[in-house]
């Protein structure tokens, strides 16, 4: 009916009126450096000045994403694990998780949660999975495990195995602001079966690189922090590791054109852990 909006497009207005522009957002540099649209003149301001500090940072998020396509594969191929839950999803980038996980199995079901607004604000092109599968999106401050938890019930079987997928996240969690609280009680909360997806920031490979990264994330008002391959692997605590283990994302199975063991490592650890 004329006059009368529908309310994803309510939701979208609302959301774009609560976005700070004030303010560059990690999200939103996120997507200037993989080349994306959905940033502004703040974000793109703290981009440039990471990369004036750290020239191969948008290499690293380019890595990031791959990390991701590649390890939502694996997690369908050898664990047959149909049901996703990704906290801290960003903006849509193409291909999206649900993209990858429902190429290879069409009925797979996903809950991307993120509090961003134009998150939000992009919902819509999240949803649009396979007619077999079902793709939702939960606004939630990755902070309040028990409500996405909740949430996240209504469309996720949680006596079945999920594959949490925590992707960039937890450098942005301080481990005193509730980093292992988030991933023991989201863990701590699936079945047998289920497994973790992370990727985080180290400085293990390039500490003073990283060093200045921090200081410009900090220095805007951005909480950044990087763990060591030991802190990493408290993460996983009770975990069963693939293969590799807990490596650069550069040689987590890097695929056909990438360079892996040859290339300089990226400064990100990422790893896949099965819950026995």
């Amino acid at each position: 009916m004329a006059g009368i909006e529908s309310g994803t497009e309510s939701a979208t207005r609302s959301a774009v009126s609560r976005i700070d522009t004030s303010r560059p957002h990690p999200a939103r540099v996120y997507d200037w450096f993989l080349g994306g649209k959905d940033n502004y003149p703040v974000d793109e301001e703290l981009g440039r000045r990471i990369t004036a500090m750290q020239g191969d940072a948008p290499r690293h998020a380019r890595a990031n994403r791959r990390f991701m396509q590649r390890a939502t594969r694996a997690v369908v191929q050898e664990t047959g694990i149909r049901q996703f839950l990704d906290i801290g999803s960003g903006i849509p980038t193409e291909p999206n998780l649900h993209q990858i996980a429902q190429s290879v199995v069409p009925d797979a079901r996903v809950v991307y949660v993120d509090n961003d607004p134009i998150v939000l604000a992009h919902a819509e092109a999240l949803l649009r999975g396979t007619p077999e599968g079902v793709t939702e999106y939960v606004q939630a401050d990755a902070r309040e495990p028990e409500r996405i938890l909740e949430q996240a019930a209504s469309v996720l079987d949680l006596d079945r195995p999920v594959a949490l997928s925590l992707i960039a996240l937890l450098h942005f969690i301080a481990d005193d602001d509730g980093a292992h609280r988030l991933v023991d009680t989201l863990v701590g909360a699936l079945a047998p079966g289920s497994c973790l997806v992370l990727s985080a920031m180290t400085a293990d490979f390039e500490p003073e690189n990283v060093r200045r990264g921090i200081a410009a994330y900090n220095a805007s008002g951005v909480t950044l922090v990087a763990r060591s391959h030991a802190e990493m692997g408290r993460l996983f605590e009770g975990l069963e590791l693939l293969e590799p283990g807990i490596v650069s994302l550069s040689d987590w199975r890097p695929g056909a054109g990438e360079l892996g063991a040859n290339e300089i490592p990226v400064s990100l650890y990422g790893a896949v852990g099965l819950k026995p």
